[in-house]
């Protein structure tokens, strides 16, 4: 894999609270190299809602298994709230948030690494806005949102990756397509993508091979 970024273990703990590394777009970060232990990992995703007296925007993740063509290999790889695990049991997402509301995280994904196939080679996390179209609804009246990595075992957050900044530069976009874990060797790297869609799910989903209802 060519222009990895490798932070190292110095700069990682300098960068906030002595232990969380505060991913940008455009960044990778080797989990491996964080947490050599590292084997299964809880992804959170969180966001506030601001300025709506009526229905709120729901906000969903959901996870892409792509091969090495960037596509998924069946529909199976498309995992969300009403698919909620992979075929093969290494992707499961943990329930549906509709408010956002409280904190910490609103919507959980766990993936099991050494369970991962090893014709997977990117898992991507998409936030959405669920029936954005006919809503109105816009990433405009959502702060706060990330999505961040912890060891699913010792529960150690190990990165973090706000999104306010991205929202504000594409107020109509009702999708991101958040980042990318992806194996090299033996190290887990996530890549920090942060890429707003206007299309919302459906364009994301259909070009990674899957048809959405709309």
């Amino acid at each position: 894999m060519a222009d990895i970024k490798v932070t190292s273990t110095s700069q990682i703990a300098a960068t906030s609270d002595d232990s969380v590394f505060r991913l940008k777009r455009g960044e990778q970060v080797n989990l491996t190299r964080i947490d050599p232990a590292l084997k299964q990992v809880h992804v959170g995703v969180g966001w506030d809602v601001v300025g709506f007296d009526t229905e709120a925007p729901d906000l969903d993740c959901s996870v892409f298994l792509l091969d090495k063509k960037n596509k998924t290999r069946r529909d199976e790889d498309f995992v969300f709230y009403n698919n909620a695990k992979s075929d093969d049991g290494c992707v499961e997402h943990l329930g549906d948030n509709r408010t956002g509301a409280g904190d910490g995280d609103d919507e959980t994904i766990r993936v099991k690494l050494d369970d991962v196939p090893y014709d997977v080679h990117h898992i991507i996390f998409v936030i959405s806005i669920y029936d954005a179209g006919v809503r109105g609804h816009t990433f405009k009246n959502v702060r706060n949102c990330f999505l961040r990595i912890v060891n699913e075992d010792t529960k150690i957050e190990l990165m973090r990756f706000n999104l306010d900044v991205e929202f504000e530069s594409a107020p109509k976009a009702t999708a991101v397509i958040v980042g990318s874990l992806m194996r090299e060797g033996q190290n887990w790297f996530f890549d920090g993508i942060g890429t707003m869609e206007d299309g919302g799910l459906p364009k994301i989903a259909t070009d990674y091979g899957i048809t959405v209802a709309t």
